[in-house]
């Protein structure tokens, strides 16, 4: 077991007694010198910027020596540490203002200079029951620990004969913990005493004190905008609101709208249906009757060419009843020539096709052609498209004179 070179107490360090911290280059350790002394330092070889405290390290290593309810004496080496995080400071305020009885008295020592307004501004908020001491090395901390046990005052706590030393001091902590409050802890609102006008510092503690009206200022308008913002979003999201349900409103009465258009073709169809096996039944029974009145015919002992006019006649009545159930409409004799004239030049038409044929000789036009057969305009000339090419029509050649032409041969 190692000892104390200055007090040449026992110290205890285990190996287990550290937190790494990788991404900052360090490793935080603590030592334990004699039972109640600790010393916290940081190893490295580089200047470090502190982010966070190791709190949990120090928990447990006062419960592994037993002295979790009890006061120790802390000592801080703050060699190669250069700064402290915002967040951090903000953390030692917390642990100041719910101040575990940790400690009886806090040394630091090895402070940069340009790191020691920092701590002393630490020092100028923590609770005056316990006590910070700032030291040079790693001696002079010691020291005063002893001292303290002792019953020995600090340094700082001896009367000092200059009155303008005193003041100063006592001035200086006043400033470094009002600035603390306003910097680390945002306390926008606490009373700052300004001294005589004609004080060589008042300056100094007005400047706090503007500086504390303007955050307050900023403060207030950050509030007056958040406010203001809040009020715009809810303002939109109230107006989509509005619309979304408008829209809703409109969806059911178009989605209603459709139900009930779509009801009633579903009732024209059944309707037609109905209607077109009432006529394909009428005409399969005249397609019979004609069928049984040419086979009659044939078989009656009349004049060869009358009986051959009188046959043709019924087949082509035949063909016209046929002609009519296939593409759904009352034919003339004309269209059911016209349609079995190009049935026959074009057999790769379908049904389909027949009727747009007929209805294009008819001069229909193609709204009604398309409404005719239940199609759109733009679907009927992707189908007569397709047409032209069954057909085998040249680009420039229109249908509509091609069956004009056909009709007239």
């Amino acid at each position: 077991m190692s000892t104390c070179p200055v007090s040449h107490l026992p110290v205890v360090e285990k190996k287990h007694w550290k937190v790494e911290h990788p991404d900052e280059g360090f490793t935080t350790r603590i030592r334990q010198i004699d039972r109640d002394i600790f010393l916290t330092y940081y190893e490295t070889t580089k200047d470090i910027v502190i982010e966070e405290r190791d709190q949990t390290l120090f928990r447990m290593i006062m419960e592994e020596c037993g002295l979790e309810n009890d006061l120790v004496y802390l000592l801080r080496d703050l060699s190669h540490v250069k700064d402290i995080s915002y967040t951090y400071k903000l953390m030692l305020t917390q642990l100041v203002y719910r101040w575990p009885p940790y400690y009886k008295l806090i040394v630091f020592y090895n402070i940069d200079p340009d790191f020691l307004t920092t701590v002393e501004t630490f020092a100028s908020i923590v609770p005056k029951s316990t006590p910070v001491l700032l030291r040079d090395t790693y001696a002079d901390a010691v020291n005063a620990i002893l001292d303290v046990k002792k019953g020995v005052p600090p340094l700082e706590e001896l009367e000092d004969d200059d009155e303008d030393t005193r003041r100063y001091n006592q001035k200086k902590q006043e400033f470094l913990a009002t600035a603390a409050r306003i910097g680390w802890m945002n306390m926008l609102n606490q009373p700052i005493t300004l001294p005589e006008y004609e004080d060589i510092l008042y300056p100094f503690f007005k400047a706090l004190d503007s500086l504390q009206h303007d955050l307050q200022a900023r403060e207030n308008m950050n509030a007056r905008d958040k406010q203001h913002a809040e009020a715009r979003i809810e303002k939109k999201l109230s107006e989509k609101i509005i619309r979304l349900n408008a829209q809703r409103e409109l969806n059911n009465q178009l989605k209603a709208q459709f139900d009930k258009e779509k009801a009633s073709l579903r009732s024209r169809i059944a309707s037609q249906e109905m209607e077109l096996t009432r006529i394909s039944t009428a005409i399969a029974e005249k397609t019979a009757a004609l069928k049984s009145l040419r086979n009659n015919l044939s078989e009656l002992d009349i004049d060869e060419k009358v009986k051959a006019d009188m046959v043709n006649s019924c087949s082509k009545m035949i063909e016209t009843e046929t002609l009519e159930k296939m593409i759904n409409t009352d034919l003339s004799a004309t269209d059911s020539e016209f349609i079995s004239k190009i049935q026959r030049k074009h057999p790769n038409l379908n049904q389909r096709d027949l009727r747009i044929c007929l209805l294009i000789k008819l001069n229909y036009d193609t709204r009604e052609i398309a409404r005719s057969i239940g199609i759109t305009t733009r679907g009927l000339e992707s189908i007569r498209y397709r047409m032209h090419k069954k057909m085998g029509l040249s680009k420039h050649q229109s249908i509509k004179n091609y069956l004009t032409n056909l009709t007239l041969s």
